[in-house]
């Protein structure tokens, strides 16, 4: 069976098939064709206008490819909107491109909304051909910042790719801009309206009518081209002989004609059939088996073709006629039927409907019904299930609202009232989360002192910490850590397993890792915190290691080699067994990196290649090998080999001639070290300066240093001096708050020469404003690092106590070559098992522990070439 996630969202996006027998609008159909031209087309009137059919009916009749999303009220939630969107657009696009979308929409709970529209933005200006996205129902979007973030889009849309908007209101934000430049179309009520020739057409064709001319003229000025009225009528004219009587029986507004017109289709059905539609109306989505749960029967199948072929305003959702929906009007109209006749039997069919929607795994529509059933116990057990899930796909507004929805009647448990404070705290509304914690706190402080009432005091504790930190409160925070100690951690792992890093190189680019954010106070919280977790049993969950790989990073920055070496192993190990992508690869990359240093280059190029292997294993793989192959390359400027750099590159399919987005900053930083080391300046600063604004607005430390450096570098390699010295003053600033050293170390002879340059400048301007937040000890610092040797000694006192037998000095002189174990085997004939065993075997001869030391170690021996 296919997931229940998977149903879902393609009847969201997946394009209304005509209903059969439509009335061509040509006029309607070349209008909007027409506005292909510009980027935005509207399509606004009220409800029954024919909104979505003629969507629908364009759509299938132009050669076009077409993103389809139907909206509803719970797309409100900024992160679900976004995804949805991105989803309908990759099964529009070449599968590469939908591949690539795919990507980022797995990536949005991470990243800020305008980093993922700049990278979605980018992703549409690739493609070749043209595309129109359509976004129906839109006014059921309320939230503000998706109409500040869908404007942007707008803004920003290439000429291939073109929006239309149906809703019932006017859009919430500014189009006029636009219509200025002709690059906005719009279609409305009176364009919508059925023409005396179309209303015509539709009686002789549809409903099968003899209507005259004055009945075509009256029907059109009373109902004033409404398609849904005239369609009420050509339901209710089947079962009348008097048309004059009736047609000028009925008079008013549209809501008073809608009431009125589908009481007359209502009261003329058959009881089963009006039975089922009231029933059934509690139903966002139709299908027989839930249809079949809340009637309590089991023809729901026969009843959806039944009302079906009476054309009672069902329309189908997917390719198969599987899932349907009422059209709205209809629905609401029998769901204010059902509330007003027979309370009992809506709150009954909700709670049914419920049930059935769980069974199936439609998690998000139960928990809704359950809302609407006003049975709370229910929706709070779902909810315990389904949070997980939630929090993974970072819906969290969604979550936030079903907390709302719960009236102050009702007590949620105090275990779910923790989370829904932690949830408050994530998403920073300390505020909120502040009152629900202390209304905890009061609920704890009356239970009993048993093993409940401590896990639950504990857990406060815990989601305190995390309050009173993401407040700035370190003071506060070192307090509740020492109360934590004296009590046991929550044991719900949903507090500890989130999967903070799903696609940056280094964990300190996440918010988890501070965005770059070093000082002694981040240190021992960080130490504390995974020393508290050790303690409490949670070793190897996620939140543990992936603060220890922070720190791990936050050590080589700090250019304390020792620390990060000691972290390593345990990590390394942690990695592979999780098997989580967003923390093997930082591992790896620190690993590296520290090979580098250490200047075994060879080594560093083994794990990339080690990860490579690995990487293809993993879910999302495509961007865990680019980040490997991209560190790659890196190694290749450092070793001058620029040949094979750009072959890689290229084959990555990188260039400075798109426009650089957040999400690849790591690869477009990538390029401009290229291209700086190929002479071509003005296209690498031009990639800098446009990447620059997005590290700002994210507020990430750890590229705005390496952006400016590099911008730094390339200006002194181009002559320009002064605008050189602006740019690593810039760096420095942030550097030293931070204590940064491996940054600027890492880039070599052409800094040290940089720095070298600012200090002499500025010991001359020593009056200068200008050098205001560096202090003239951190360059002379990190000058004095760059005369010392960055390689630690590697002193042995003797050789190995133990000869060395013939395999191993093979193996030894094939480690020196740089192959890898499974190279070696090949040359050896021997198994990559076997050779694990010859080298740990040889490793406790040469008394090391790794690769890196063996190699070092080797030098000493005089080994036959």
């Amino acid at each position: 069976m296919k997931s229940m996630d998977s149903i879902l969202l393609q009847s969201k996006i997946t394009l209304p098939i005509p209903r059969e027998r439509l009335i061509p609008r040509e006029r309607l159909v070349d209008s909007i064709t027409y506005g292909l031209k510009g980027r935005l087309t509207i399509v606004c009137a009220p409800a029954g206008f024919g909104k979505t059919t003629l969507l629908s009916q364009w759509a299938y009749t132009r050669q076009l490819p077409c993103a389809w999303l139907s909206l509803d009220e719970r797309d409100n939630d900024i992160i679900r909107f976004w995804r949805y969107m991105t989803h309908a657009l990759a099964r529009s696009v070449p599968p590469d491109n939908g591949k690539q979308m795919l990507q980022l929409a797995d990536a949005l709970p991470t990243l800020s909304t305008t980093s993922f529209l700049d990278a979605l933005l980018n992703e549409l200006f690739a493609l070749t051909q043209d595309i129109a996205v359509i976004m129906d129902d839109y006014h059921t979007i309320q939230n503000p910042g998706i109409h500040d973030s869908l404007a942007y889009m707008i803004d920003y849309l290439p000429e291939t790719t073109h929006l239309i908007i149906s809703s019932r209101a006017e859009l919430p934000f500014s189009t006029i801009k636009w219509m200025a430049k002709e690059q906005r179309n719009a279609i409305d009520t009176l364009q919508l309206q059925f023409t005396a020739m179309e209303t015509q057409q539709f009686y002789r064709e549809l409903s099968g009518a003899e209507l005259t001319h004055r009945h075509i003229e009256l029907l059109v000025q009373q109902t004033e081209g409404w398609i849904t009225a005239l369609q009420l009528i050509a339901l209710s004219l089947r079962a009348e002989v008097n048309y004059d009587r009736f047609i000028e029986a009925f008079q008013g507004n549209h809501r008073d004609v809608s009431d009125y017109l589908f009481h007359e289709v209502m009261n003329k059905l058959p009881i089963d059939i009006y039975q089922f539609l009231v029933q059934t109306s509690v139903l966002g989505k139709l299908e027989a088996s839930i249809c079949n749960a809340v009637t309590e029967s089991t023809n729901g199948a026969l009843m959806l073709e039944t009302v079906k072929s009476l054309n009672l305003f069902l329309i189908p959702l997917d390719d198969h006629n599987d899932w349907f929906r009422y059209h709205h009007l209809f629905s609401q109209f029998l769901r204010g039927l059902l509330k007003k006749t027979d309370p009992e039997q809506w709150l009954r069919s909700n709670r049914m409907a419920s049930t059935a929607l769980s069974e199936l795994g439609l998690m998000d529509d139960a928990i809704d019904h359950a809302i609407a059933a006003e049975d709370y116990s229910l929706m709070e057990t779902y909810l315990e299930q389904h949070i997980p899930a939630m929090l993974q796909r970072g819906e969290m507004t969604t979550l936030l609202n079903w907390f709302h929805s719960v009236p102050q009647s009702f007590t949620l448990s105090p275990e779910l009232s923790l989370l829904y404070a932690f949830i408050l705290v994530v998403t920073s509304q300390l505020p909120q989360a502040e009152i629900q914690l202390t209304r905890i706190e009061q609920i704890c402080e009356g239970m009993e002192q048993k093993d409940h009432h401590k896990q639950l005091q504990s857990g406060i504790l815990f989601v305190r910490s995390n309050l009173v930190f993401a407040n700035g409160d370190f003071g506060k925070w070192f307090t509740y850590t020492q109360r934590i100690l004296e009590h046991n951690l929550p044991k719900d792992p949903i507090y500890y397993n989130f999967n903070y890093n799903p696609s940056e190189p280094l964990v300190r680019r996440t918010a988890l890792g501070l965005k770059g954010m070093l000082t002694p106070d981040t240190e021992t919280i960080g130490t504390l915190f995974t020393g508290v977790l050790d303690a409490h049993g949670w070793q190897d969950s996620l939140i543990n290691l992936y603060v220890k790989q922070s720190l791990c990073e936050g050590y080589y920055e700090w250019n304390r080699l020792h620390d990060c070496h000691q972290l390593l192993p345990s990590l390394t190990r942690a990695a592979l067994n999780k098997h989580i992508p967003g923390l093997h690869i930082p591992v790896i990359i620190t690993q590296a990196r520290i090979h580098l240093v250490e200047g075994y280059y060879q080594s560093a190029h083994d794990r990339v290649e080690e990860a490579l292997e690995l990487a293809l294993q993993f879910t999302y793989k495509a961007v865990w090998v680019e980040t490997l192959q991209l560190f790659r390359i890196r190694i290749y400027l450092q070793e001058s080999r620029i040949s094979e750099a750009k072959k890689l590159i290229a084959r990555l399919g990188i260039s400075h001639k798109v426009r650089p987005t957040f999400n690849q900053e790591y690869a477009y930083l990538t390029l401009a070290r290229l291209l700086g080391q190929q002479r071509k300046e003005p296209e690498a600063l031009r990639l800098l300066e446009q990447l620059k604004p997005q590290s700002e607005r994210e507020q990430l430390l750890s590229s705005l240093v390496e952006i400016s450096c590099l911008q730094a570098l390339l200006e002194a390699q181009r002559g320009q001096r002064n605008t050189a010295l602006m740019y690593i003053h810039e760096a420095l600033a942030i550097g030293e708050r931070n204590g940064y050293i491996r940054s600027f170390l890492d880039e070599g002879t052409a800094m040290r020469k940089l720095l070298t340059m600012y200090r002499n400048h500025r010991e001359g301007q020593a009056c200068e404003t200008k050098w205001t937040g560096v202090s003239e000890a951190y360059p002379a610092m990190l000058l004095q690092l760059f005369h010392e040797s960055s390689t630690p000694s590697t002193e042995r006192t003797s050789l190995p106590a133990e000869p060395l037998n013939r395999t191993e000095v093979n193996l030894l002189r094939l480690i020196r070559q740089g192959l890898t174990n499974k190279q070696m085997a090949a040359a050896l004939t021997l198994s990559e098992g076997t050779v694990k065993v010859y080298l740990s075997r040889l490793y406790e001869k040469l008394q090391v522990s790794s690769r890196t030391q063996a190699m070092a170690a080797s030098q000493e021996l005089e080994l036959e070439e």
